[in-house]
């Protein structure tokens, strides 16, 4: 795959950064591997994905605690990422089957039998890779603004960003990637890069700023290292998901940078799944359209879809 589409997509699955206190923090060892997570709430166990590739979980901790009045919310730093340490970062260590192999060793560790599974953006692509392998130990799961259940995406993720951005801006986003592809990696060029990007991600503006710094983070190495693999091995999960039967939201902005049809083929597949479009919101619901992205969210986990 070519440099240059890891670098105009690396940080699309970005996340939005808040903070908070979690209830129960750790690490688990998974061979190689130190994952930390941590948790919220009491109830029915809903562990969340965040996006990246190549990001930490700071940005899900608001969307956690919001969920985590009825349920019992878990997230955790992708292998790589923030807390999570693994050596060496290379092919052999950042792989999706390593990266669902760290979300077995979670649950085990945490003593759950079955927990539903919300992911978001690159984290619904995980999310759907993990179903495909355990789809016994999945209750519920909850594509959120979703990369999709196989690589479909590719075959536009090279507008996604242009097309969503002004003449100004993408002449912006341009100058400040040649800076940085020029060696300048400071922490201004990575904020006024990620100001010039950040308007592709929001319906309200004046989340911006806070998209901004989010994108002066992360890990292009294992962001570069996860699409590698996800080419090797194909990455396809329709064959398996085909018979896969429990419930499933499909739930993304009607105004996202993801394309409807990468949702759209997803809900061909699951059989047991439906799809809210949320209006006035990109790809954050709950911080674009919260009222009607936690109206449907809290639904689905209290209810579940009908067979």
């Amino acid at each position: 795959m070519k440099t240059t589409f890891f670098y105009n997509i690396s940080f699309l699955f970005l996340c939005i950064c808040f903070h908070a206190v979690a209830q129960t923090e750790g690490f688990i060892q998974n061979k190689n591997a130190r994952i930390y997570y941590r948790v919220y709430g009491k109830g029915n166990p809903l562990l969340i994905i965040n996006g990246g590739p190549g990001l930490n979980s700071d940005g899900f901790v608001g969307l956690a605690k919001d969920l985590s009045a009825g349920n019992q919310t878990i997230i955790y730093d992708q292998r790589g990422t923030g807390k999570s340490t693994v050596s060496p970062v290379d092919s052999s260590t950042i792989t999706m089957k390593l990266m669902t192999d760290d979300m077995e060793v979670l649950r085990k560790h945490l003593g759950i039998d079955q927990w539903s599974i919300l992911g978001h953006s690159f984290g619904g692509m995980l999310a759907s890779y993990y179903a495909s392998l355990y789809p016994e130990h999945v209750r519920f799961m909850i594509l959120s603004s979703s990369g999709g259940i196989d690589l479909g995406l590719q075959s536009y993720a090279g507008h996604l960003i242009d097309e969503k951005l002004t003449n100004q801006e993408n002449d912006s986003l341009k100058y400040w990637n040649d800076r940085i592809a020029g060696g300048d990696t400071s922490y201004f060029a990575r904020y006024r890069r990620g100001m010039a990007m950040a308007p592709a991600y929001v319906y309200n503006k004046n989340n911006i700023p806070i998209i901004a710094e989010r994108l002066t983070q992360g890990s292009a190495a294992v962001n570069g290292l996860v699409w590698q693999d996800l080419n090797k091995i194909k990455f396809n999960c329709a064959p398996k998901l085909k018979n896969y039967n429990k419930p499933v939201l499909i739930i993304q902005g009607k105004q996202d940078i993801v394309r409807l049809q990468t949702a759209e083929y997803a809900h061909t597949v699951l059989k047991n799944s439906k799809i809210v479009i949320v209006d006035h919101c990109a790809h954050y619901g709950w911080l674009d359209n919260p009222q009607d992205y936690f109206k449907e969210v809290n639904h689905f986990l209290l209810s579940g879809l009908k067979t």
